[in-house]
């Protein structure tokens, strides 16, 4: 077993509790320089409070937000206007540049299983953004909650019809599968008439399936019906999910996959044209 994979394998035999703690603590001397120089942002958290995607500074956050809503502009033809639901918002990265690009006639929706990210963001934004809520929500998760909820049970606290667009980032790749179709189904519940959803996924097909088995750096090496695991033992560590897969649990949801832009992710050699790391999948009604 290569050192990735040993890291991986200790790293997740860490309770989420802990994991928080070793961010905090392994980010502290960093988050106390950039206090001391004056590199903070009013919306956003030092490093050691992300607990979701890598724990950037101030400047590669806000970057990072700018990359997700061109993203969002570019795939679902976002408008100012749109009523928008935010799965799995975290502690607020891609909201932060949806509170320049939302109107008045905007709406923003966001939730999370992570209690102490949403906090923050209420906290922060609702000061000078009223249109945007975030919520939270106590489901389970291998990674980011250990009680909670099932999130395959979960039915979205929001009517139906609700939202213009749907997206969620990194948050597919880290759920199980009975979990992801649930979440599809209430997707096609809450999305308007006309209304697009955008999400990243790891996927693979015949083409890149024995490169992803054997891969040392990322790779998944556990087998399953339709999907692959990373971790056996962890089964909402990491997923990738197979295009045929995905393209059933679509149809099940009666959506429609319109989409796919493949990411870097797996590339033996960066194609540096792609645009995301995970691969982007548009479902539409």
């Amino acid at each position: 077993m290569n050192k990735n994979r040993i890291l991986r394998k200790i790293w997740y035999g860490l309770s989420s509790k802990q994991r928080y703690t070793v961010r905090r603590l392994y980010y502290y001397p960093q988050d106390l320089l950039d206090a001391f120089t004056g590199k903070t942002h009013e919306f956003v958290p030092p490093r050691g409070k992300i607990f979701t995607g890598s724990p950037a500074s101030a400047q590669n956050f806000i970057s990072q937000s700018n990359h997700q809503l061109e993203i969002l502009k570019n795939e679902t033809g976002l408008v100012p206007s749109d009523a928008i639901l935010d799965i799995g918002c975290g502690i607020g990265r891609t909201a932060i540049s949806l509170t320049q690009y939302l109107d008045k006639d905007g709406k923003y929706e966001g939730f999370d299983v992570v209690k102490e990210g949403i906090d923050w963001c209420n906290s922060k934004f609702k000061k000078k953004h009223s249109n945007f809520n975030f919520t939270y929500i106590p489901l389970h998760n291998d990674l980011y909650n250990s009680s909670g909820n099932a999130a395959e049970d979960f039915i979205f606290p929001y009517p139906e019809n609700s939202f213009d667009k749907i997206f969620s980032f990194s948050v597919f790749t880290h759920m199980g599968i009975t979990e992801i179709q649930n979440y599809l189904k209430e997707i096609q519940k809450t999305l308007t008439k006309d209304g697009l959803c955008l999400s990243t996924f790891f996927l693979y097909d015949d083409t890149d399936e024995d490169y992803i088995t054997n891969a040392q750096r990322f790779g998944f090496p556990f087998k399953a019906d339709g999907y692959r695991l990373m971790n056996e033992k962890v089964k909402s560590g990491n997923i990738a999910i197979s295009k045929q897969k995905l393209h059933e649990m679509a149809k099940a949801s009666n959506l429609q996959i319109t989409n796919i832009i493949d990411g870097f992710w797996k590339d033996e050699i960066r194609n540096t044209d792609k645009i995301e790391y995970q691969d982007i999948v548009v479902f539409k009604k």
